[in-house]
């Protein structure tokens, strides 16, 4: 296209490369790594032999994708990441099927979360579609890394971060996304045990109009300090409170439910809504359809047929937990997320008293193991359900 200027053509700007998974340049390792024993991992401390990368700037845009050994960065220290915190990053994970193929679990839900995140901070577009191929490329390279037992997986970690390097306070016109993955085992290794909470009210997670709702790194920062206290006290995570009625948000980095008995003999599942100050989890969206489709659709799990769950998206304050609590009708409660998936909860310590759960054989209540269960056997690939397991083809 030409625009006319003073009676002379010139050429228009050129629109800025998309992302394209087709320029993909592969170079792979030389030397591969020793794959430790499943046993032997802790969440995030091994990463695999390669990683996917890719720059953006405002002149050309994106750049050709490389699929190369995982390294280093190298980044300008006035970078929009380091300074004003333009980071966002998604959690995924990859199992090996019946089959012997890889595959991933509702990962478009994750690509629409990353780019709601990247549009909160200002951060350059992406094609979703595009990133979720190059993904699948590396997952399906790093085959080899992902642990072929219950319980394990591959964690997949899209990140992307704002490069533009200097110190004014704006958006970010460059960037990098970078992708890299790390074979994992639970996440808490307490074994058959279920987690203990402190509820924390002084300390906010996220406040209304923030940006508890979007996956950025600045949201998790702020909650390292209030968990280190909530240790020395005994407890392992912190179950954020907010507002004067101390209503529950999330649990760590989790979403949470709780189990109520109803006068009808039938159970509610009740999880807080999405006011803005709860990220959306992938796995806070599984657990409810789960429970939705209990039993017409299909019955969960170790659970009757002829009991009947009540999904309730409500609001949680804690004097109505404790309330719950003391009438005998409090039977379980459990964080869910990605890198847990499902997580029992034992105790909650709120103003100098705990709330104590009942004890459940393996850590997690009925209806807790019943999705669990039935989330791996999706995410493996030995149960199917709405194509929410993915193949790496």
């Amino acid at each position: 296209m030409a625009i006319l200027t003073n009676g002379s053509a010139q050429n228009a700007p050129a629109k800025p490369v998309e992302l394209k998974a087709s320029k993909l340049k592969v170079t792979l390792s030389e030397t591969l790594k020793q794959v430790p024993p499943a046993e032997s991992l802790v969440f995030g401390q091994t990463m695999t032999d390669h990683m996917i990368i890719a720059n953006f700037d405002p002149v050309n845009g994106w750049s050709a994708p490389e699929l190369k050994p995982y390294g280093p960065l190298t980044l300008d220290p006035a970078s929009s990441c380091f300074q004003y915190s333009t980071n966002v990053f998604e959690g995924m994970k990859a199992y090996i099927g019946p089959d012997g193929e890889p595959r991933l679990f509702r990962p478009k839900l994750n690509m629409a979360r990353m780019q709601r995140s990247a549009g909160r901070v200002a951060l350059p577009p992406f094609d979703t579609d595009e990133l979720l191929k190059l993904i699948k490329k590396l997952v399906s390279v790093e085959k080899r890394w992902i642990p072929n037992v219950k319980g394990y997986s591959l964690y997949v970690r899209p990140t992307i971060i704002g490069t533009r390097p200097s110190l004014g306070v704006a958006a970010s016109d460059h960037a990098t996304l970078y992708v890299i993955c790390s074979p994992t085992g639970p996440y808490f290794r307490t074994g058959p045990r279920p987690v203990s909470l402190l509820a924390v009210g002084e300390h906010v997670r996220s406040w209304p109009g923030g940006t508890g709702g979007y996956k950025l790194a600045l949201n998790y920062a702020p909650t390292f300090m209030p968990q280190q206290l909530a240790a020395k006290m005994g407890y392992e995570q912190c179950l954020w409170l907010l507002g004067e009625d101390k209503h529950i948000t999330e649990v760590g980095a989790m979403n949470v439910f709780v189990v109520i008995k109803r006068d009808d003999g039938d159970l509610d599942v009740i999880t807080p809504p999405l006011d803005g100050t709860i990220l959306p989890g992938v796995t806070r969206d599984s657990t409810i359809a789960l429970v939705n489709a209990h039993p017409e659709r299909m019955v969960l799990p170790n659970l009757p047929s002829t009991l009947k769950l009540h999904v309730r998206e409500d609001v949680i304050p804690m004097q109505q937990l404790v309330d719950w609590s003391e009438q005998g009708r409090l039977l379980e409660a459990f964080g869910v997320g990605t890198a847990a998936v499902v997580a029992g909860i034992g105790r909650i310590g709120f103003e100098g008293k705990d709330i104590v759960l009942p004890e459940h054989e393996g850590g997690r209540g009925p209806v807790g193991s019943a999705i669990y269960e039935r989330i791996v056997e999706i995410q493996e690939g030995r149960f199917e359900f709405e194509d929410w397991s993915e193949k790496c083809e």
